[in-house]
């Protein structure tokens, strides 16, 4: 396969990902909408006239590996499999084509890390029941793909010399997975917001409402995939940093790139340390969450786009 065949089967690839979440989407809605909540049962053993079933956790709590009741979750829960696998190929193809690792830009940066947003909610999934996640988590990842194709898109192309070196697998590909959790956690603060906001009014009769996870669930969820991904962006700064030097021969330059590569770092180092040493939980604990995340974004977006530096290299 040459290198024009390649890129056309991933841009088609790319497009049929978004086609397919899209209908995933509309199924989750659904799901959300008309479904029924998932009950589960587990069957104890304890000899006969004993009871045959005993209901398990709470629809609002996390467990894992247990079916749902609901067709159009169903529908949506393939759908969403299918198109994560879609995206994937149309990933692996943008790398064949470009002759190189699929995230040397903006545009191949955003399409791996939804793929690997999705890959992560999947395998969380498997550990916590995160059904009420997954409307949530397809719109962001819909979202993504939207810009990518139409703000960000560039053809493939070699990468600039700054960037031919072994280093970018390993710095942009750790960069990439901890977005890819920190954007997990941010739905979960959003949604605990919200759960919370409805305890405090005891409103959670609401269809919306009453499907999520308790306040301190979503609280905990969002606070354990920060954990995981924190110590991957710091690997990611330090690798960055290691880079720099073989690259323009000094370590730190406070370059934009750098300097909101840090100062996300920080942002995010406060999140945990509020959490683990001053005992903070919930509402202020989200709302460090939520800023570390705007920090992410603008690292992303605004760095690359709006100002000039060694990293600017967005191709936008």
């Amino acid at each position: 396969m040459n290198a024009d065949t390649a890129a056309y089967l991933s841009n088609v690839l790319v497009d049929a990902a978004m086609i397919v979440w899209a209908v995933a989407l509309a199924a989750f809605a659904a799901d959300l909408a008309f479904g029924v909540p998932t009950r589960l049962t587990t069957t104890v053993a304890v000899g006969v006239g004993g009871p045959a079933e005993q209901p398990a956790a709470r629809p609002s709590e996390p467990t894992s590996g247990e079916p749902a009741t609901s067709r159009w979750w169903g529908v949506g829960r393939g759908t969403f499999v299918l198109g994560t696998a879609i995206l994937g190929v149309g990933v692996l193809l943008r790398g064949l084509a470009a002759g190189r690792v699929p995230w040397g830009n903006m545009y191949e940066f955003a399409i791996t890390g939804a793929f690997l947003v999705a890959v992560a909610f999947l395998v969380l999934a498997r550990r916590y029941d995160l059904r009420s996640f997954a409307v949530w988590v397809t719109g962001v990842l819909l979202l993504t793909l939207g810009l990518a194709v139409t703000v960000l898109y560039i053809p493939a192309a070699p990468l600039v010399p700054a960037l031919r070196s072994p280093w970018l697998v390993i710095h942009v590909a750790a960069a990439t997975l901890a977005a890819a959790f920190f954007t997990l956690s941010m739905v979960a603060t959003t949604l605990y917001l919200v759960r919370d906001t409805a305890e405090r009014r005891d409103r959670t009769e609401g269809r919306l409402v009453s499907r999520l996870p308790s306040a301190a669930t979503l609280d905990r969820v969002a606070y354990r995939v920060t954990a995981f991904g924190f110590p991957v962006w710091t690997f990611a700064v330090i690798a960055g940093a290691i880079w720099a030097e073989y690259a323009w021969g000094r370590y730190w330059g406070w370059d934009p790139k750098e300097t909101w590569s840090l100062i996300t770092w920080i942002v995010y180092a406060a999140y945990l340390h509020a959490r683990t040493t001053a005992g903070w939980r919930g509402r202020r604990a989200a709302v460090i969450s939520l800023v570390a995340y705007s920090t992410l974004l603008f690292n992303f977006f605004g760095v690359n786009i709006a100002f000039a530096g060694l990293h600017s290299y967005g191709g936008v």
